[in-house]
């Protein structure tokens, strides 16, 4: 099968900003974030769900001011990585719309905007919307099967891509829907049951290398790590304590450099003795609220793989 190509006008758009990636570990060069302004902390699935009922065991409580210093770290680790930084607009009714990833997903085709089903998540994608039209971005599709989120589209690499769906959030119908428009475009998708207690597809696998994936390997079906290896892929394998607090929501931005976090000790100790150099700030106010660093960005521009 050949795999289409992205072309010059795919890549860069809008002047000097990029769009497009076929891949999710090659060089980060424009990332979408958000503005945690408005953040607080509601019963919003199941991490953020274990956080509310078991605060009064655990002694944990939201401070908003520190959320704020958390993000701006994990900011600062952009902008000493070299990544421009492009921000959703802070909006007091959708206040959990700086999780970037799930109101839209990048492709090499231009925005996938998603069919968010949280209640306080719903029009999530307006902001979206707003951010690819002012920076002259094409959106590709719109999801309308069922419910689709970001952070259950991965692109593993070009031709590729896993296509998530737990049921509470993303659902079966949304999942098909986005896989057979990722076939129409000559790639391959392949529909994965997730289970929901790692909400998105990104709780469980995130690539890092051309043959190498950040994963828990006690949460995935056997049929899936078969394939993965028949694909050639190695696995860093997160234990599934620390996976369940969303130790594989990772980003890698490119040239052996890992963003992780401080809550996944064990992950960050392997990946620096493979070589990688690893940041991790804390990010406890959003780990505890249901979202790690992957969850919150979306990747407007990589290198191409063949670049």
């Amino acid at each position: 099968m050949k795999l289409p190509e992205i072309s010059d006008a795919q890549v860069r758009q809008s002047g000097s900003r990029s769009w497009g990636i076929d891949n999710d570990y090659t060089q980060l060069r424009d990332v979408l974030l958000g503005r945690p302004d408005y953040y607080r902390w509601v019963e919003a699935g199941p991490i953020i769900g274990r956080t509310l009922n078991n605060a009064d065991k655990t002694g944990v409580k939201f401070d908003h001011a520190l959320a704020m210093e958390q993000h701006r770290n994990m900011v600062q680790v952009y902008e000493d990585a070299g990544v421009n930084c492009h921000y959703l607009d802070a909006d007091p009714v959708l206040h959990r719309n700086f999780f970037a990833r799930d109101s839209s997903a990048m492709t090499p085709w231009g925005a996938l905007i998603c069919h968010m089903q949280l209640k306080c998540r719903r029009a999530d994608y307006v902001t979206a919307i707003e951010f690819y039209q002012k920076n002259d971005i094409p959106i590709w599709k719109k999801s309308t099967a069922g419910h689709f989120e970001g952070g259950d589209f991965l692109i593993l690499k070009p031709g590729l891509v896993l296509v998530g769906y737990c049921g509470e959030r993303s659902e079966r119908e949304g999942a098909e829907q986005v896989a057979a428009w990722v076939e129409q475009e000559g790639w391959e998708g392949i529909v994965v049951p997730n289970s929901r207690e790692f909400v998105h597809m990104d709780g469980l696998v995130v690539p890092i290398g051309p043959n190498l994936l950040v994963t828990c390997l006690d949460a995935l079906e056997d049929w899936l790590i078969d394939r993965l290896k028949a694909e050639g892929y190695e696995f860093v394998n997160v234990g599934y304590g620390e996976a369940r607090n969303l130790g594989v929501n990772l980003v890698a931005l490119g040239n052996d450099r890992i963003l992780s976090m401080a809550s996944s000790p064990s992950l960050n100790s392997q990946l620096s003795s493979l070589g990688y150099q690893v940041q991790a700030p804390d990010l406890s106010m959003f780990v505890l609220g249901g979202g790690g660093v992957h969850c919150l960005c979306q990747s407007l521009y990589r290198d191409p793989v063949n670049s």
